[in-house]
């Protein structure tokens, strides 16, 4: 058996330890199970890469890379959404300015972040997705009525949170 074989059965004995551990942190980083488990697995990669002779590394370092990988993707997912707000050719031109037109953005992305996660995902969906309450429904498994609730409730809360910046 050559040293990588030998450092992957040691992988194998060691990460069934602390699975659990990590991917209850990945969760803690992230904002749904499938982000936290793509980032714990992109942190294990790298870390298995960056270790000499791919011996199971030191928890700290595991631990770290998640963080990092996290962190990684929260700002990916910021710049598309930023991305995605603002060069989209079919939405039509609210504002005279790029300036009012950046602070009313940012005054919406602060109001969104502002709801909760049910809220939010269902205005976005609806609202920026373009999908009808049985579509939302569809795509977050809850019944359309429940779409269409969390969305009034949603846009509700916003206009409370955004009336006093906009007069």
């Amino acid at each position: 058996m050559d040293a990588e074989q030998l450092s992957l059965v040691e992988w194998r004995a060691w990460l069934p330890g602390h699975a659990r551990q990590f991917l209850f942190f990945a969760r803690q980083q992230t904002r749904c199970e499938a982000d936290a488990e793509d980032v714990l697995q992109e942190a294990l990669v790298e870390t298995w890469n960056r270790t000499p002779d791919h011996a199971p590394p030191p928890l700290p370092l595991v631990y770290a890379t998640i963080r990092r990988r996290a962190i990684d993707l929260a700002r990916s997912n910021e710049r598309r959404t930023r991305r995605e707000l603002h060069d989209d050719p079919a939405r039509p031109a609210l504002f005279e300015d790029e300036t009012e037109m950046t602070g009313m953005r940012d005054l919406l992305e602060s109001g969104l972040k502002g709801l909760g996660d049910d809220q939010r995902e269902v205005v976005i969906l609806k609202v920026w997705g373009g999908l009808s309450f049985d579509e939302v429904g569809a795509a977050l498994d809850i019944s359309p009525n429940t779409a269409a609730s969390r969305y009034r409730y949603g846009i509700e809360a916003l206009r409370k949170t955004l009336k006093p910046l906009l007069v």
